[in-house]
C-alpha cells in the first residue's frame, strides 16, 4: 500500500489525543453522507417526474408532429403523406385538425378546443390507455361520440347516465350566406368516454372525428397536424431531417420534447437549483472538515515534523493531508450512496412519502440513473479537494524536526 495513504488512513480511524477532532471528522462525514443521499434523491425525484411526465404527454401528443409554420391549417396531397407513411422507420401517421370553439352542455358554457382525428390517431398515440372510463368511437355513420378531457367532463357537469343529450359545440360561420343566415355553425358530441392526460390538454380539448370537424369548419380535408409514431429504435432526428426534406420549408417538424418544451425546461431548472442549493450546503458543511483537518495538522505537528527529517518532501506532507481529506470525503460519498440505495427501494417499493390527493400517481416518483452517481462523486469530491487545500498547504509549511540531543 501506498505510505502516504496508509498513515492518512491511521490518522483517519486512529484515536485522536483531543477528542474533539474525532468529533468533528465524524460530524463531517455525517454531513457529507446526509448531503449526498439527498443530493442523488434530488436527482431521482425529478428523473421520477420527467418520466412521469413524459408518459403523461406520450397518451396524448405525438412522437412528431407536423405544422405549417404559417397559418393554422393546411393541405397536402395524398402521395406526400404516402410518401411519409412509406418510410421504413414510421409506424403510423394521422391527421389532425383542431379549432377553438364554444362548448355547450344544459345551458354550462365553457371555451374549449375541438379536435378531429382519423382511425390511426389511437395508434399514433397512447390515447386509449389515458381513457378513464367509456372509449373513443370515431367510426359510427349515424351518431357522432367524442371523448373529453377529465377538466373539461368537470367543468360541463357531464352526465354520462344521460345518452339522449349532447355537447353542442358553436363555431362561427366562415361565410356569408346572407342577413338571414346564422352568424354560426353546430356540432352535436355525445360523450363516449372520459381521458385524462396529466395536461393542460385534460382542461380544453373534446376528441371527435376528423370529418364532422372539417365539415363544422366548412372546410374540406384540411389539417391542423400531421401526427406520426416511430417503430422502436429508430433515430429520430435522422427521420425528422428525411420528413423535412420531403416537405420543405413551409412546415414545422417538433419531437415531442420540443411540443411541451416548457413543461421540461421549468422542471430542469427546478432540478439544478434544487441540486445547486444543496451543493452550496454541503460546502458549508465543509468548513466543519477544514477544521478538523486543521486540528489534525497542529496535533500531528511533530509527527509531520519527524517524517520531513525522514525524507518526506513538503509535497508529500501535503499530499498526506490532502489524501485524509479526500478518505473523509470518500468515507462520506459511500454512506451517502448507500443511505439513496436503502431509501429509493422503500420509496419505489413501499411509496413511504405520499403525494396531496389530486394527483394523479399516490407517492413520489422515483428513478434512479447511472450518470446522477457520477455527477453526485464529482461534486462530492471537488467539495473534499477544495476543503482539504488549507490544511494541506499548511502542513507543508512545517519545519523538519531536528533532535537537539543529538
Amino acid at each position: 500500500m501506498n505510505l502516504t495513504l496508509d498513515i492518512a488512513r491511521r490518522y483517519l480511524l486512529g484515536k485522536k489525543s483531543t477528542n474533539a477532532i474525532n468529533i468533528i471528522t465524524w460530524v463531517s462525514i455525517l454531513g457529507l453522507s446526509i448531503g449526498s443521499a439527498a443530493l442523488i434523491l434530488i436527482l431521482s425525484v425529478f428523473n421520477g417526474f420527467e418520466s412521469v411526465l413524459t408518459s403523461l404527454f406520450d397518451s396524448f401528443n405525438p412522437q412528431i408532429k407536423v405544422m405549417p409554420v404559417s397559418g393554422k391549417y393546411f393541405t397536402m396531397d395524398e402521395d406526400t403523406i404516402s410518401m411519409i407513411e412509406a418510410m421504413a422507420e414510421v409506424s403510423h401517421v394521422s391527421r389532425t385538425i383542431e379549432e377553438t370553439a364554444l362548448i355547450d352542455y344544459k345551458g354550462i358554457q365553457e371555451v374549449g378546443i375541438i379536435k378531429g382525428v382519423d382511425e390511426q390517431y389511437r395508434y399514433v398515440t397512447d390515447i386509449d390507455s389515458s381513457l378513464r372510463s367509456g372509449k373513443l368511437i370515431l367510426d359510427d355513420p349515424s351518431i357522432n361520440y367524442g371523448i373529453l378531457g377529465s377538466g373539461m367532463s368537470t367543468k360541463l357537469s357531464i352526465n354520462y347516465n344521460d345518452a339522449i343529450t349532447p355537447v353542442t359545440i358553436y363555431m362561427p360561420t366562415r361565410s356569408n350566406r346572407g342577413p338571414l343566415a346564422k352568424d354560426y355553425r353546430t356540432m352535436d358530441v355525445y360523450p363516449s368516454g372520459i381521458f385524462s392526460a396529466g395536461s393542460d390538454a385534460d382542461l380544453q380539448y373534446i376528441v371527435t372525428n376528423y370529418e364532422r370537424v372539417n365539415r363544422l369548419l366548412e372546410l374540406k380535408e384540411h389539417i391542423s397536424f400531421l401526427e406520426i409514431r416511430l417503430k422502436d429504435k429508430v433515430n429520430e432526428f435522422k427521420v425528422i431531417k428525411a420528413i423535412a426534406d420531403i416537405l420543405g420549408p413551409d412546415f414545422l417538424i417538433k419531437n415531442r420534447y420540443e411540443q411541451d418544451a416548457t413543461y421540461f425546461k421549468v422542471m430542469n431548472t427546478e432540478k439544478w437549483v434544487s441540486f445547486l442549493i444543496t451543493s452550496f450546503i454541503m460546502l458549508i458543511i465543509a468548513f466543519n472538515m477544514i477544521g478538523s483537518l486543521w486540528m489534525l495538522v497542529l496535533e500531528k505537528k511533530q509527527d509531520l515534523s519527524i517524517l520531513q527529517a525522514m525524507g518526506f518532501t513538503s509535497r508529500k506532507i501535503s499530499g498526506l493531508i490532502m489524501y485524509e481529506g479526500m478518505l473523509i470525503a470518500v468515507v462520506g460519498l459511500v454512506s451517502g450512496i448507500i443511505l439513496a440505495l436503502i431509501l429509493y427501494f422503500l420509496q419505489a417499493n413501499y411509496g413511504i412519502v405520499g403525494i396531496p390527493e389530486g394527483f394523479l400517481i399516490d407517492a413520489y416518483p422515483i428513478e434512479l440513473k447511472w450518470w446522477d452517481f457520477i455527477l453526485v462523486s464529482v461534486t462530492v469530491l471537488s467539495i473534499g479537494a477544495l476543503a482539504s487545500i488549507l490544511p494541506a498547504f499548511r502542513a507543508g509549511k512545517i519545519t523538519p524536526y531536528v533532535n537537539m540531543e543529538a
